[in-house]
């Protein structure tokens, strides 16, 4: 097994690695402590190559090399469920793997339903079975034992054969593009940068409430700061429940601030909770945040609970009959607005999407398709104008 522990070791791993056609890559990192997360294992592979496990907590080791190779525009990068290992290259290589390719989103649109395990597409793929019983290990902690190696190990070779089977799946389809699409969302820098002025959004309030927003943006950004700046999870902060009361109720002194019951005893005295009773105190004379609902396009009009239902049937009864999942095609967001009628922006009324889903979906909404039992089974059957 090849342990990559120095920078010579990695400079030479990489050499051996820039020729290839695609590499595999997969990330061990633990967040459970931390805000940003540690990264303490990267495995590399490619078919008919090197494989190897490269230890980025190796005492001198420079990871300069193994980004480069990742940022190098004529090698795919094949990962699985990608958006946290990117996250970590472009916080800590400043960069982005492209071009990239996503077994997980590739499996969606290749019949596997949603969000398939790497475990499941290794068994259905390779017909091999992943031993997963390291699956638990504390990464941070060395020497790994043979075992954990080997498991991590596993995560890329095994992907090598994954990815090639789902490539020559979606050409022999056509729909190398419809993967390509998803895919491109992930390559945006914007996704991976952590904003602080964006963290109410993790929130999801359900209210417009102007002071209500203008307070939780504030709150939640001075909790973004500190959970940065300290290197701890933002809930060790304060909790979400605890923003979200402050931002209802909003306290005037430190007394108020100690009664609500999510804020732990002894804080409103402390450094940090003086620090968030100024920032209270500033947000209640500050405009709310541009955006007054969270990701959301305000409906025209509140759907039909049944509407909606006949349209969700029609979604899963056009994405088995396509073999696409469900989600990849249209959100549940999606399908309420096209129940109400409120059409901009939705992407299932755009390109295969628009061919799988889109165009019957308004069809059946304006009455010329309709949805019946045939043989027990659901069916669409085509009205004839009168």
């Amino acid at each position: 097994m090849r342990i990559v522990q120095t920078t010579p070791q990695l400079e030479q791993l990489v050499g051996d690695l820039e020729n290839a056609p695609y590499i595999a890559l997969d990330t061990e990192f633990m967040r459970d402590q931390t805000y940003w997360p540690k990264l303490c294992l990267m495995q590399v592979a490619a078919r008919g190559g090197p494989a190897a496990i490269i230890d980025p907590l190796a005492e001198g080791i420079e990871l300069a090399p193994i980004y480069r190779l990742i940022g190098k525009p004529d090698i795919v990068k094949v990962l699985h469920a990608a958006r946290q290992d990117i996250e970590i290259f472009w916080h800590q290589g400043d960069v982005i793997p492209d071009p990239l390719f996503d077994t997980q989103i590739a499996a969606m649109v290749c019949g596997f339903g949603d969000s398939a395990s790497y475990e499941t597409l290794v068994r259905r793929l390779t017909n091999a079975d992943l031993d997963k019983s390291a699956r638990f290990t504390d990464w941070s902690r060395w020497p790994l034992s043979n075992r954990q190696l080997e498991y991590a190990l596993g995560d890329v070779t095994y992907l090598c054969e994954v990815y090639e089977k789902l490539a020559h799946e979606l050409h022999r389809t056509g729909r190398a593009s419809w993967v390509e699409e998803e895919i491109a969302a992930l390559k945006d820098q914007d996704l991976y940068e952590l904003d602080p002025a964006n963290a109410w959004k993790r929130l999801k309030p359900r209210t417009t409430n102007k002071r209500f927003l203008a307070v939780l943006a504030e709150v939640a950004a001075w909790r973004e700061r500190e959970a940065q700046t300290k290197d701890i999870p933002r809930q060790r902060v304060l909790r979400d429940e605890a923003l979200l009361e402050i931002a209802a109720h909003p306290p005037n002194n430190p007394e108020d601030l100690e009664r609500i019951r999510a804020v732990p005893k002894g804080f409103a005295g402390s450094r940090a909770g003086r620090a968030l009773m100024e920032v209270v105190v500033q947000s209640l004379h500050s405009p709310p945040p541009t955006a007054l609902c969270v990701d959301r396009t305000r409906r025209k009009g509140e759907p039909s609970p049944a509407a909606v239902d006949l349209l969700k049937c029609l979604l899963r009864l056009k994405a088995e009959a396509a073999k696409v999942a469900p989600r990849l095609i249209a959100s549940s967001d999606d399908i309420e607005r096209l129940a109400a009628f409120d059409d901009e922006g939705i992407a299932a009324l755009h390109g295969w999407r628009a061919e799988v889903f889109g165009k019957d979906a308004v069809a059946l909404r304006e009455g010329s398709l309709a949805m019946t039992l045939e043989n027990g089974d659901a069916a669409v059957v085509e009205l004839e104008d009168e």
